[in-house]
C-alpha cells in the first residue's frame, strides 16, 4: 500500500495469535472505528483485513489475521493459517497477541517458535490483562523468548497509548522502507553560485536542452526537479537557483529562489556543490559547503570548465588544499573535474555520487567498531577534565545518513572538541568514511553516590 501522501510505501504492521486473544479488537483500537468484527466466538476472522491507521504521526499499514492453529493445509483453518502466514512474510513488524488470562499455551510457544525463523521484528504483547492482577499474570508471556511482554487491555482501552508508542519504535524509517522498496530514486541536488554551470550540467546529462542556458547569471530562478535513469538505478536531480552572498541577495524573486535552493539542498541525499574551476574557491563557495555539512548531506565537488584551465595540476592541488583546510568535517570529499559544455569527464560524475551515497549509508558494525574504539582510546588516553580523567565505555553507531555514533561514558559529555575531532578522523580513516559529515553524540552516564553525598 502506498501512502496518499506520496511519501512511499506505508510500514507494514501484521497483528497474529492464536484464535480469540483479541487481534480484531486491538485492530478495531488503532485504526479508530470498528472495521474487523469482534465476537466472543473464536475464528470469526478468516481473511486478513487491512486498514490504515496513524500512531504517533506516522501513518502506517496494519493487517487484521485470522488465527495462527495447526491445521492440515486443505482445511478451511489450514487455509487461513497460510493466509496469516502470507501476511507475515511481508511484514516490517508483527504484533504477536497472546492471552493473559489463559496464559501461555502449546500453541503460543509453537507459534512463538516459528515467528523466530521467520526474521521479522516481533512485539510481544500480552492482552486482556486488566488491573494489577491482569499485568502480573502477562509476565508470563516472558517464557516466550520474545522479549519483554506489553500488557494491555484492548476492551478496555488500557495501555493503547504504549502499544503505539512500541509500534512506532520498532518500524524502519521512512528513508529505509524507500530503499526496501526500491520505487524512491536516490536524490540529487546541484547547487552552486550563479553561473557556475549547473544548468549546462543538467542539460549534459540528460542529453537535451532541458534548462535555459546562457552567460547571464541567475537564469534558473526556481528549484527544477527531472528523472534521469543511470546503470544502478534511478536518480532524480534538482537544478538549483545560483547562490550569492546573503549581503548581495536582493529582496523578492532571488530570496525566494534562494530559499527554494536550500530547501532542494535539505531533501537531497547527495548534494553535487558545482565549482568554476577558472575562479577557484571563494569564501561563497565554502559557506554553501558548511551549510551541506551543517544539513548533514553526502557532497561530491564538481570543478566545471575544466577545459578552460590551463595550469591543472596546480589548480586542482590550490582547490583541494584550500577545501581540506577550510572543510575539515568533510575531509576527503571527491572531487570531479570535467566541462559540463564539451562533455569531457562528465562521465566520471555520476559513480562518484553513487560512491558518496553508499558512504552516507555506511553501518560499522558494532564488535568493529568498539575494537577500534578501545585501540583508539589506549594510543590516546581521553584528557582530564577539571582533574579527573574521563572514563569512556563505549560506542555504538546510532544511524546512517549521515553516519552517526553516540559514545557512552562517566561525564562523557564533557569531552573536548579536539578528541572529539581524534575520534572522528580516527572513524574516517579507519572505516573508510571519506568526505562525508560525520556525527558524535556524547551520552554521560550519572554517579550514583554524588546525590547521596549532596545530601
Amino acid at each position: 500500500m502506498v501512502d496518499p501522501a506520496g511519501t512511499g510505501r506505508l510500514p507494514v504492521v501484521v497483528i497474529a495469535g492464536r484464535p480469540n486473544v483479541g487481534k480484531s479488537t486491538i485492530f478495531n483500537r488503532l485504526v479508530g472505528r470498528r472495521q474487523a468484527i469482534v465476537s466472543d466466538e473464536p475464528g470469526v476472522t478468516r481473511d486478513r483485513k487491512d486498514g490504515v491507521a496513524m500512531l504517533r504521526g506516522r501513518r502506517v499499514r496494519l493487517v487484521d489475521t485470522a488465527g495462527l492453529e495447526e491445521a492440515a493445509p486443505e482445511t478451511l483453518f489450514g487455509r487461513m493459517r497460510a493466509s496469516s502466514e502470507q501476511g507475515i512474510a511481508q511484514a516490517d513488524l508483527v504484533v504477536f497477541c497472546v492471552d493473559a488470562r489463559s496464559g501461555i499455551t502449546p500453541a503460543d510457544a509453537h507459534f512463538a517458535n516459528w515467528l523466530r525463523r521467520q526474521n521479522r521484528p516481533v512485539l510481544l504483547v500480552a492482552n486482556k490483562a486488566e488491573g494489577r492482577a491482569g499485568a502480573e499474570a502477562a509476565m508470563e508471556a516472558f517464557s516466550l523468548g520474545l522479549g519483554t511482554p506489553l500488557a494491555m487491555s484492548a476492551e478496555h482501552g488500557e495501555g493503547l497509548a504504549d502499544l503505539m508508542s512500541e509500534i512506532v519504535s520498532l518500524l524502519p524509517d521512512e528513508e529505509t522502507l524507500a530503499e526496501q522498496d526500491g520505487e524512491k530514486p536516490l536524490r540529487l541536488a546541484i547547487i552552486g553560485r550563479p553561473n557556475a554551470g549547473k544548468s549546462t550540467l543538467l542539460n549534459s546529462l540528460l542529453g537535451e536542452e532541458r534548462m535555459i542556458t546562457g552567460p547571464e547569471a541567475g537564469l534558473t530562478r526556481d528549484a527544477v526537479s527531472v528523472m534521469l535513469e543511470d546503470e544502478a538505478g534511478p536518480i532524480e536531480i534538482v537544478d538549483t537557483a545560483g547562490m550569492r552572498k546573503r549581503a548581495r541577495v536582493q529582496e523578492g524573486l532571488e530570496r525566494v529562489s534562494v530559499s527554494a535552493s536550500i530547501e532542494a539542498m535539505k531533501m537531497a541525499e547527495v548534494v553535487v556543490l558545482v565549482l568554476d574551476a577558472d575562479r577557484g574557491v571563494d569564501e561563497q563557495d565554502l559557506q554553501i559547503a558548511r551549510l551541506i555539512e551543517r544539513e548533514g548531506r553526502a557532497c561530491v565537488l564538481a570543478l566545471n570548465k575544466w577545459d578552460a584551465v590551463k595550469e591543472r595540476q596546480a589548480t586542482r592541488k590550490a582547490i583541494s588544499d584550500r577545501i581540506e583546510i577550510s572543510l575539515a568535517q568533510m575531509r576527503g570529499i571527491e572531487v570531479v573535474t570535467f566541462s559540463a559544455l564539451t562533455g569531457e569527464g562528465l562521465h566520471r560524475l555520476l559513480p562518484a555520487v553513487r560512491r558518496a551515497s553508499e558512504v552516507w549509508n555506511a553501518r560499522v558494525g558494532t564488535s568493529d567498531l568498539n575494537r577500534w574504539f578501545e585501540e583508539a582510546v589506549e594510543r590516546h588516553q581521553p584528557p582530564l577534565v577539571d582533574g579527573r580523567r574521563l572514563k569512556l565505555r563505549y560506542m555504538t553507531q546510532a544511524k546512517s545518513r549521515p553516519p552517526t555514533f553516540v559514545l557512552f561514558g562517566t561525564r562523557a559529555e564533557q569531552l573536548p572538541d579536539s578528541y572529539k575531532r581524534y575520534l572522528i578522523n580516527g572513524l574516517r580513516e579507519t572505516f573508510h568514511l571519506p568526505g562525508t559529515p560525520i556525527r558524535l553524540l556524547l551520552r554521560g552516564s550519572r554517579n550514583p553516590f554524588v546525590k547521596q553525598d549532596e545530601r
